[in-house]
């Protein structure tokens, strides 16, 4: 059936190779940077205090546990990255392996995933930035500070500071990916000093009488803040869009996959057992500042200035970072025929898809000043959790349908690896809340929606047919 139809391996390749695209400017400490800057942000700065109050101390294994489903779901992610560099992620290896179908539903689903994703760290982002400008006595006229209704008693109508800041992120991108990965890897490099800072001085406060009991909640808990806490390991397989702006995929992007989720991991864990090891976990309801709150309880004041200056630069990666892979799944999904062909252009001073990135950056920047928080980050986690499971089924897929393709990089223990990888996203979706998949069920549907009335028909393939 059509449907199922897939894309020719080799074409694909020779389309990541064709004149005209893409610019190969990228090495692999710039993937691993790429990596960091995506992943530290929210999940560190923010999720760390909600996470506690579900785990209690145990939330290190929770860490742990999720960085296992993240870890299995890397291995196969280097696997296709080093075999196929072509710009799409996930969305381009399921068009190789599982057909057209499948892959444009999951390209559906990261084109949410990534989207929500930005707007619900702009928000974030533009919360820190406020108090830091409050902090010097500059304070916004309150209708310019939250979407409508996000604050109880406030009348809200437009969050500027979130607009804005995807607007100055989607030029910077815009402009050049070699310009923006510089000043990616300068933002990163601040922020793991300011956490690298926090463990340093945090492990001289703690309290190993607050690590009792260890798992309050039970297993129940630990895994449900493990399902939580996930989010806060979003972004390493945004590195994998970037393949066709790498100078060495073969080699460069399993280091950059591999290495930024490996330094994530450690940095995660340490955070939280310092964090809970300070402050009673009780003490994080309602907190959303959970780093910088363990280091005033410490009596730390200074280096708590400097987390929160930390926080606004994690945030201004993810934001970076999430927008890129954003654009170079609708880049792919747009020369594949399946989004409008516009959308697919490269500038030619450039050598980037400008015009997706500005449709991106504008759309979603609105959704952040428009749409309050709580409601952004519902589908995030759930979505992600997909595309990992269908990566590790694809990998399996691949390795029978093409067991000639070069592989730079091997998955270890095929199939046990890719199974382990589902087992463990499998079961942290079940321990999210039931709105969250029946809203994803919506999107989805939707999704059908769009690609029997539009995407089949216009598909490159569906022309050859």
């Amino acid at each position: 059936m059509s449907i199922f139809r897939t894309k020719n391996l080799d074409d694909m390749l020779a389309a990541g190779r064709a004149p005209g695209g893409l610019k190969k400017v990228l090495g692999p400490f710039d993937l691993i940077l790429m990596g960091i800057g995506a992943i530290v942000g929210t999940g560190i700065f923010v999720l760390t205090g909600t996470g506690a109050l579900t785990a209690g101390p145990a939330l290190t294994i929770s860490f742990i546990v999720a960085a296992c489903a993240c870890g299995f779901a890397a291995l196969c992610y280097a696997e296709f990255a080093s075999s196929v560099p072509v710009a799409g992620s996930i969305y381009t290896y399921s068009y190789a392996t599982l057909g057209e179908l499948v892959a444009w539903m999951i390209g559906w689903d990261l084109m949410l995933e990534y989207g929500l994703a930005t707007s619900a760290v702009s928000v974030g982002w533009s919360g820190y930035f406020q108090s830091l400008l409050s902090g010097f006595g500059i304070a916004l006229p309150s209708v310019l500070t939250a979407a409508p209704g996000a604050v109880p008693g406030v009348t809200t109508y437009f969050n500027l500071p979130a607009l804005i800041i995807m607007l100055v992120l989607t030029a910077m991108l815009s402009w050049g990916v070699r310009e923006s990965a510089r000043v990616n890897n300068i933002m990163v490099a601040i922020k793991v000093g300011v956490v690298l800072l926090f463990i340093v001085v945090g492990a001289r406060h703690v309290q190993p009488a607050n690590w009792q009991p260890f798992m309050p909640f039970g297993v129940g808990g630990m895994m449900s803040a493990a399902a939580l806490v996930f989010f806060a390991f979003i972004g390493f397989d945004a590195v994998t869009s970037a393949a066709e702006e790498v100078k060495r995929p073969e080699r460069d992007l399993p280091i950059g996959i591999i290495g930024s989720l490996a330094a994530c991991t450690v940095l995660y864990v340490l955070v939280s057992a310092i964090m809970t090891g300070i402050v009673p976990f009780q003490k994080f309801l309602g907190i959303d500042h959970p780093v910088s709150l363990a280091l005033q309880y410490a009596g730390e004041n200074w280096v708590a200035g400097f987390v929160d200056l930390g926080a606004i630069l994690g945030m201004t990666t993810v934001i970076l970072v999430m927008t890129y892979g954003q654009t170079r799944i609708i880049f792919a999904m747009s020369r594949d025929g399946l989004l409008p062909k516009k959308l697919s252009t490269v500038h030619p001073k450039y050598g980037t898809p400008f015009f997706a990135t500005w449709v991106v950056g504008i759309a979603f920047g609105l959704i952040a000043a428009l749409v309050p928080l709580n409601v952004l980050t519902e589908l995030i986690n759930i979505g992600t959790l997909a595309a990992f499971t269908l990566v590790s089924v694809a990998v399996v897929i691949l390795r029978k349908k093409r067991p000639d393709l070069p592989r730079a990089f091997r998955c270890p223990g095929v199939p046990v690896i890719p199974a382990l990888a589902v087992i463990f996203c499998v079961v942290l979706m079940t321990y999210l809340h039931w709105l969250t998949w029946v809203a994803f069920g919506i999107w989805l549907l939707i999704g059908l929606v769009v690609y029997f009335a539009y995407a089949r028909h216009h598909s490159v393939l569906n022309q050859k047919g």
